[in-house]
């Protein structure tokens, strides 16, 4: 029986029906698969995920997110066994059809400031009372958490486009980096995967899902994961109005320190970038996925910018060489060119 035909038969017997419409959504980065089920009057969609710990997460937080009065899709119910859950169907559009739809122009950074806003609350209240019990595959961003994120942009990025580097002088900056990193606070909730695909935008308003990888982190990875979204193309100019703006209303309900802030957020810029490279080249060099090659560009170039200003007060010297000389690759000249690799 295929996916589309599992998800069919659990709607009808959960929800006592038998006649419905069920289309398959377009499949994103993940292995997750999504159906629109029409039910009358009712679009549900349906989700299929084999990864169980997955689903318990993304149930859970969004119960809890709800409690908080935070903007997510409600949860109908779930079949556990069958990996199956069913939540409120947002539409279509999410931030980045908006963006193709509308450019960065046409109250572009209002709407990004009011996603700014949404996500102050999901880090200072979400995390209250959140059951960490529920985040997979770890409860916090720590070390090995962001030494797997490096090593993903080495082993999927780096080596396959055959960028120069001396390995153990590369593992030796990874560990900086995660010392570094790990010197600022994880006291807030850590969406992980905030970025423009995982934002819809319902009657203007910001909705958000895919926040089933969160968990307990520092609040600069988000905002960088938002403002250094290679697919966004936004203008420097609104990327450090949008962060000057979001570092002021932070600071402002959380109490932090903005310099505190401003501190950490050029290495979490660099090690979300890593982590985005390496699932670009993982779907597109290795999976041969267009779609996720054509980020590869733009995402190096807004890597390469961070290391340039000098904005990082740590030397990393092997993995800045290393990114410095991925432009020089073939694949990447290929890649820049247009052309498809196949």
């Amino acid at each position: 029986m295929q996916i589309i035909d599992i998800v069919a038969e659990g709607y009808k017997k959960y929800f006592g029906v038998n006649d419905i419409q069920i289309i398959a959504l377009p499949q994103s980065g993940s292995d997750r698969k999504y159906f629109r089920i029409v039910d009358g009057s009712r679009s549900v969609i349906g989700a299929y995920n084999a990864n169980s710990e997955e689903n318990e997460a993304f149930i859970g937080f969004t119960h809890h997110f709800i409690s908080k009065g935070l903007p997510v899709p409600e949860i109908y119910g779930s079949i556990p066994d069958k990996y199956i859950y069913f939540l409120r169907d947002l539409g279509d559009l999410n931030l980045y059809t908006w963006l193709q739809q509308n450019g960065f122009k046409s109250g572009a950074e209002n709407l990004y400031s009011k996603v700014l806003e949404k996500l102050i609350s999901f880090q200072i209240d979400g995390i209250k009372g959140l059951d960490l019990n529920l985040c997979y595959p770890h409860k916090s961003f720590d070390r090995q958490s962001m030494m797997w994120d490096m090593n993903y942009f080495k082993y999927m990025l780096l080596k396959l486009l055959a960028a120069p580097f001396n390995e153990r002088r590369l593992e030796n900056d990874f560990n900086t980096m995660a010392d570094f990193l790990l010197k600022t606070g994880q006291d807030f909730f850590l969406y992980r995967d905030f970025q423009s695909a995982n934002v819809m935008v319902v009657d203007g308003e910001p909705w958000f899902i895919d926040y089933q990888g969160g968990r307990k982190g520092a609040p600069q990875y988000d905002v960088a994961s938002l403002l250094y979204d290679a697919k966004a193309h936004i203008p420097e100019a609104s990327r450090m109005r949008l962060l000057e703006t979001h570092i002021e209303n932070f600071c402002i309900v959380s109490g932090e320190k903005k310099e505190e802030f401003r501190g950490y957020y050029a290495g979490f810029s660099m090690i979300r970038l890593m982590q985005a490279l390496g699932a670009f080249g993982f779907r597109g060099l290795y999976e041969k996925k267009p779609t996720f090659t054509g980020s590869i560009v733009p995402a190096i170039e807004l890597l390469t910018g961070i290391i340039d200003s000098g904005q990082l007060p740590i030397e990393l010297p092997e993995l800045f060489f290393a990114v410095r000389n991925v432009p020089s690759t073939d694949i990447f000249q290929q890649l820049k060119a247009g052309n498809i690799i196949a």
